[in-house]
């Protein structure tokens, strides 16, 4: 049996509209009722997964910043932690304010963004859905730099970088990786949501990247719940598409990848499912998670 079960968000358990079906529900509830321990590790920040977590009664823990947090929900406390620090986070904005591209910056609760494009509109409109207490908070400030600048807070998740011109994007990334002690997302392929306007659905499509402090990644969160839940390497299952969860993939017991994962994740895993708008999630906890 596999003892600890960790679960990306998007592009994993949420479909394209940011949902998770009723079939995905109900096997968490099982998997979780047959002594699984299921861990969300997302790149939101906690407040956005944590208000998942608690709706899908998945109350323990949760990994956020793509590694860079783990959090107790019952405790309601961060237990381990690899934050950027301001200084760090000011060198990317700078860097992305002289080339005029678009950048969003995580904290432990929010995304600082200067407008509603790209991964911050997604949020945007899926907070429509959702109660106040269950929503990504989103700060959306005239001068991203100088608001980091004169606030008081030192410890950041994560920075955002986006752009629809993979010539202007690889431009960009080419500059930040100048920047020392942080590491950069490699990520080859568009990021591809949808959101309701009015009756139509329309496309979010953007080159993206994920910067976080060094040596940060969801597999490395992992490996110290499983010390603190005394769970080894072969009873972990986990479950990504994306190039943010290849440690983890790479490392568990079992590497789920999904169907709507590039080419290069595919190969990594163990195993593939169904893409996330076929409920590949649910096809995975009955297929090897159920006993």
């Amino acid at each position: 049996m596999y003892k600890l079960l960790t679960i990306d968000l998007d592009g994993t358990l949420l479909n394209s509209y940011g949902e998770v079906s009723e079939n995905t529900r109900e096997a968490l509830k099982k998997a979780m009722h047959q002594g699984t321990e299921v861990v969300l590790a997302s790149g939101r920040p906690i407040s956005s997964t944590r208000s998942l977590a608690v709706e899908l009664g998945v109350d323990d823990f949760l990994i956020s910043g793509n590694g860079a947090i783990v959090y107790d929900i019952k405790k309601d406390e961060v237990i381990y932690d690899r934050f950027l620090n301001k200084e760090q986070v000011l060198k990317i904005a700078r860097i992305c304010e002289e080339n005029s591209i678009y950048y969003n910056v995580y904290t432990e609760d929010e995304v600082i963004a200067k407008s509603l494009n790209y991964n911050v509109l997604f949020y945007h409109k899926e907070n429509l859905k959702k109660v106040e207490e269950k929503r990504t908070h989103i700060n959306i400030v005239q001068d991203v730099m100088k608001y980091i600048e004169e606030n008081e807070r030192e410890k950041f998740l994560k920075v955002t970088v986006c752009d629809e011109s993979r010539m202007i994007f690889n431009s960009i990334i080419r500059k930040l990786k100048e920047i020392d002690s942080i590491d950069i997302l490699d990520v080859e392929h568009m990021s591809r949501k949808k959101i309701k306007s009015g009756t139509e659905d329309v496309s979010i499509e953007y080159h993206y990247t994920e910067i976080t402090n060094k040596n940060v990644n969801k597999w490395t969160a992992i490996e110290y719940l499983m010390q603190k839940l005394d769970i080894k390497r072969e009873e972990v299952a986990s479950i990504g598409d994306n190039v943010n969860d290849k440690e983890m993939i790479e490392n568990a017991g079992l590497g789920i990848v999904m169907g709507n994962s590039n080419p290069h994740i595919k190969e990594i895993g163990d195993v593939v499912v169904s893409d996330n708008n076929s409920e590949g999630v649910y096809e995975a906890i009955n297929k090897f998670i159920l006993i």
